[in-house]
């Protein structure tokens, strides 16, 4: 298999009281397994067996559309899981802090960018935490499409990335997306967002 199925650094109801056990285990081993195992399926015996997901996404706009979507959404919950730590989220600091600072004005005023963006994607999709050469920025993309795509709106390195669909966060918030987004706030691992801002 080209792509694997990264190991989740927590048991599945690690995240609560913000993120239910049942939501991370369906999340990660059905909705997660299935992207990988699609694009495992997608990509062999063709040109882009061997190819890392830098050089699908840099052409992704000339392949199947489930290249795109399967593709989009292995690399994005390979994100979303390494930015959430069990215990509660601490605070950015550093370069990192300076950074948001800069971009936003303060780390308040970023969450509230970052909310907005989440709560105002229309459907599915993400909303995200990039580095716009060397500028951070808020930006969101619908379905399963992220930042390093040829069809984003907003191109750059995504170092926090927030999932909307509807399957991270039904079970226990039902329709109630802005409660699940401040949850997913009060759990974010900012030292791993601080390595994929470095990195």
């Amino acid at each position: 298999m080209t792509f694997q199925l990264p190991k989740l650094d927590y048991a599945f109801d690690a995240l609560e009281p913000y993120i239910d056990a049942r939501t991370v285990e369906i999340h990660y081993s059905k909705h997660h397994q299935g992207y990988t195992n699609n694009l495992n399926g997608l990509v062999q015996g063709t040109e882009l067996e061997g190819k890392g997901l830098d050089q699908i996404f840099s052409n992704v706009s000339s392949l199947p559309v489930g290249v795109r979507n399967n593709g989009g959404g292995y690399f994005n919950h390979n994100l979303y899981w390494k930015v959430l730590t069990p215990g509660g989220a601490s605070a950015p600091q550093g370069e990192l802090l300076e950074a948001i600072n800069h971009a936003f004005g303060s780390f308040d005023a970023f969450v509230d960018q970052f909310a907005k963006a989440a709560a105002t994607r229309f459907g599915s999709g993400w909303a995200w935490l990039i580095d716009k050469d060397g500028e951070l920025a808020v930006t969101s993309t619908p379905n399963q499409d992220n930042p390093l795509m040829d069809v984003a709106e907003v191109k750059g390195k995504p170092i926090l990335g927030i999932d909307v669909w509807e399957h991270a966060y039904y079970l226990k918030y039902q329709n109630r997306r802005p409660d699940y987004i401040q949850a997913f706030v009060k759990a974010i691992n900012w030292d791993a967002v601080d390595e994929y801002y470095k990195g």
